[in-house]
């Protein structure tokens, strides 16, 4: 056993869950195999406590390093920044400086907070609209993160946010009396969001929206949210949290010409270090002066500097161009390689976001063979891969080189009906499990 799978069972002991952030928990990659802690990393290069090292294939510090690991340019800013005091009892002048450069990029936004995490950002707006509205219930689509307002829609039923989140998700701990303040519609159905709109609709103050995230948005169903909000004078947010900066400079509400109140962001802003940004129109913006919205490390320097040059880079580097086209070659080489070899599958997911998943009986054991097998060949691999400035042409060519040889190793075991008894552990966890 590796020595980050000795700490990872030594933190289960300590820790509720094992991990800070689910999303990294080593059950949903390689059970018992997974590296699970990193001593550094670099680019798209990341080092385990053994000294191993790895490529990282998979999602790149879950969406966050869009420029890549310890980014020169980033971190040096950052380096200055803690020299001359990242706390103070005075404002840092960046915070000014950021504002401005997201309205310009934004032009129909006015006024921004922050925050230092993605979750919080979209409470805080949530908090924001309501105030604004005057009123409580929020429809929403999408994953928005883990607080009460969000996990409120699984006091109804079980299920309710099994299609936005992840499934076997409890709301313990969520007060009852939240029960029917936030309700889930489908993504791209028209019909589904007028049926909760019309149930509710004199009640609705909020209306919250993942612009995209694995699939294209049905330009009708983007019309009929925004006029039915402005119609009835519900408050319209947009999540950029993860749609933010890959598909262009902005978010990617921007592309389909749609107009918020409030947009949201986090991740990619700020490649790695804590940053959360809630944008909106003044008129929307100015009730956040009349609810109590406070925390002192939002005021930090880190993150506002590491925002502002991040986002100054990606401008430079035109990332999203980079993005696209490196998520286009590997969903394409995916494709090629897996119909060639015949193994049924489903590529899906904007090309800076691509999935793809084994259409088998076994398919689970098949995905966790696979991250198995890659990572002994120096890849920290799954079935999803967020792409990075540190993804080359060069460093795609060699990954999908791999990707063939253990694929065809999946594609024998299929043909040979031998699909188990094929893992050095256990298999992957395919959703939200507790942990003893």
């Amino acid at each position: 056993m590796n020595s980050g799978a000795k700490l990872y069972n030594k933190a289960k002991t300590l820790i509720p869950g094992g991990t800070q952030l689910l999303s990294k928990r080593p059950e949903l990659f390689l059970p018992d195999v997974w590296p699970a802690y990193y001593s550094k990393a670099k680019g798209g290069e990341i080092w385990d406590l053994d000294g191993n090292k790895y490529q990282d294939f998979v999602t790149m510090g879950i969406g966050a390093c869009v420029l890549g690991y310890a980014n020169d340019e980033v971190d040096n800013r950052v380096t200055d920044a803690l020299r001359r005091g990242n706390m103070t009892s005075l404002n840092v002048p960046e915070e000014v400086e950021l504002a401005e450069l997201l309205i310009d990029l934004h032009p129909w936004a006015e006024m921004v907070r922050y925050t230092r995490s993605g979750g919080e950002a979209m409470t805080v707006a949530v908090r924001i609209a309501r105030a604004a509205s005057g009123k409580d219930k929020v429809m929403f689509c999408g994953y928005h993160g883990w607080h009460d307002w969000y996990l409120a829609a699984n006091l109804n039923e079980d299920e309710a946010l099994d299609g936005h989140l992840l499934p076997g998700l409890e709301p313990k701990g969520v007060p009852r009396a939240l029960m029917g303040t936030s309700l889930p519609f489908k993504f791209n159905d028209v019909e589904d969001f007028n049926s909760v709109l019309e149930k509710n609709g004199d009640d609705v103050g909020v209306i919250v929206l993942e612009i995209i995230r694995n699939d294209q948005p049905d330009i009708e169903f983007l019309r009929a949210i925004s006029e039915a909000a402005k119609a009835r004078g519900i408050v319209f947010i947009v999540d950029e949290i993860t749609s933010g900066w890959r598909l262009n400079l902005g978010g990617a509400h921007l592309l389909y010409e749609v107009t918020p109140d409030i947009a949201v962001f986090g991740k990619t802003t700020s490649n790695g270090y804590p940053f959360g940004a809630i944008l909106g129109k003044k008129e929307v913006m100015q009730a956040a002066q009349e609810t109590f919205i406070s925390s002192t490390y939002w005021t930090d320097r880190i993150g506002t500097v590491a925002a502002l040059t991040t986002i100054k880079e990606m401008r430079r580097l035109d990332i999203s161009a980079h993005l696209m086209s490196i998520g286009e070659t590997v969903q394409n080489g995916w494709k090629e390689i897996l119909s060639e070899l015949e193994i049924p599958h489903t590529i899906f997911g904007i090309t800076p976001l691509s999935h793809f998943s084994f259409r088998h009986e076994h398919g689970q054991i098949l995905k966790t063979y696979f991250t198995q097998q890659m990572l002994k060949r120096g890849y920290l691999a799954s079935t999803v891969l967020y792409t990075s400035m540190a993804h080359t042409p060069e460093s795609v060519e060699k990954y999908l080189k791999e990707c063939k040889e253990v694929f065809s190793e999946i594609a024998l075991m299929i043909k040979e009906n031998r699909t188990e008894n094929i893992l050095e552990g256990p298999v992957s966890h395919s959703g939200f499990k507790r942990l003893n």
